[in-house]
């Protein structure tokens, strides 16, 4: 099977811009914090995928249907309720760092954290560093 078509694709919007356009003045903040612990942790630059989500390097999955493409390894979203991170190797795997986190919920790969000011940011850097490391393991 191709390659999957996706909607939401790497861009060469500007990242910088797209952060300082926030208007929430917490939220730009909060996702500077983030562009800057993900750009450590990852040691990748950014880049823009679709029009709201910026994302560090990329890998490729191929599921057990034959469906496959090109995703980020991780990356972030800043939403009005809350602030997306995208942990693509899952979280499942990652439940001890997630208890000391802080104030939190879950999808299976997506971290939501209402108020970055409340979890401890750490933690939230080893689970980043982590779960890349563990995606190209896989890759």
């Amino acid at each position: 099977m191709a390659k999957a078509t996706l909607k939401t694709r790497k861009s060469r919007r500007s990242v910088a811009a797209f952060v300082g356009a926030i208007k929430d003045p917490v939220r730009r903040s909060e996702c500077r914090k983030v562009l800057k612990l993900m750009r450590i942790a990852t040691g990748l630059k950014p880049a823009m995928w679709g029009p709201t989500i910026v994302g560090f390097g990329t890998y490729h999955y191929r599921y057990q249907s034959g469906r496959e493409g090109d995703w980020f390894l991780t990356g972030f979203s800043p939403r009005k309720s809350a602030l997306t991170l995208y942990i693509m190797a899952g979280l499942r795997n990652y439940r001890p760092l997630l208890k000391n986190l802080g104030p939190h919920s879950i999808g299976s790969s997506c971290l939501y954290i209402k108020a970055l000011k409340d979890v401890d940011m750490k933690v939230l850097e080893r689970l980043v560093k982590q779960s890349v490391r563990d995606l190209r393991r896989k890759n």
